[in-house]
């Protein structure tokens, strides 16, 4: 057991689960879809994966994850104790994003977003062939500034390597201005007018091409006046 409140208050219990460092994030990933160590390590890249490790035994003793192995592939899944803190966190998600809106350098990461961009991205509104869309950074050191999102059907990659497709559309932008897009804090509209982001392609892919990409599961959820 982690360190206690010594408090019978059902809140003071629960966070003697939930309240050590990253605990959430590691749940919120697990609610994103993560079932695999590296997935995991994706979605929060800051964090060791020894510390990664613990965080996922004290949450299995905990009851809210179950460890399976499938063919020697460790995979984790929310039990539904675990299930039951979904709008637990999409409720922090929503407060986080209408009261702490301010964001220093130390959070934006490429690695972190495009990885959120391939796990959410509306399929649905892509074209049926394989369609590229390539992003160039231009505030970010050149071996993370260049990535393509390739979606055929219901797949979807994120490469940081050209992976040699004919390209649909180019968006020029940079990293602050990109993730104050996919968070929802500015429009899309509002970036290609201000000149904070271009996209290089024929007329109708790039009115499509906001449409295509979206923005987050948060990204709709509405400020404070």
């Amino acid at each position: 057991m982690g360190s206690t409140y010594s408090q019978f208050c059902p809140v003071a219990k629960a966070m003697e689960v939930l309240d050590e460092r990253w605990t959430l994030l590691v749940v919120r990933e697990l609610l994103l879809g993560s079932r695999h160590f590296n997935d995991l390590r994706r979605g929060v890249p800051k964090m060791s994966p020894t510390l990664l490790s613990k965080r996922l035994r004290r949450l299995e003793r905990a009851g809210v994850v179950r460890r399976t192995g499938t063919g020697g592939r460790t995979a984790y899944d929310l039990t539904p104790s675990g299930e039951e803190l979904r709008p637990v966190v999409e409720a922090l998600g929503a407060w986080g994003v209408r009261w702490v809106g301010d964001l220093g350098e130390e959070d934006l990461d490429p690695h972190l977003l495009m990885w959120d961009v391939k796990r959410t991205l509306p399929l649905d509104r892509w074209p049926r062939g394989r369609t590229v869309v390539a992003f160039t950074y231009t505030d970010v050191e050149p071996s993370a500034r260049r990535w393509w999102v390739v979606v055929t059907g219901s797949d979807v990659d994120v490469c940081d390597v050209d992976p040699g497709y004919n390209v649909a559309a180019s968006l020029t932008t940079t990293l602050r201005t990109m993730t104050e897009i996919w968070r929802g804090d500015r429009a899309w509209t509002d970036a290609v007018r201000s000149s904070l982001l271009a996209i290089d392609a024929p007329r109708d892919v790039a009115r499509a091409v906001p449409d295509w990409v979206g923005v987050s599961t948060l990204g709709a959820v509405p400020r404070p006046a």
